[in-house]
């Protein structure tokens, strides 16, 4: 099984592109649930833990803290 690690303020690359142009996402909040925030238009969008690992692609940029 593959597991994706990613931590809170990651940028992340989701495998759908947003409708305003862009796939990346900024991790805003971690839990049961993850938020993420369009990096384009500033939307946040909370899904659960699960959905959240098979819909990212890869992180674009790891955040140092």
């Amino acid at each position: 099984m593959n597991v994706k690690e990613f931590m809170l303020n990651d940028i992340v690359e989701m495998k759908k592109q947003h409708p305003c142009g862009t796939n990346a996402w900024k991790v805003i909040r971690m839990g049961a649930d993850i938020r993420i925030k369009c990096e384009g238009c500033g939307h946040s969008v909370m899904i659960p833990r699960n959905q959240f690992a098979k819909k990212m692609k890869k992180v674009l940029l790891r955040t140092d803290s």
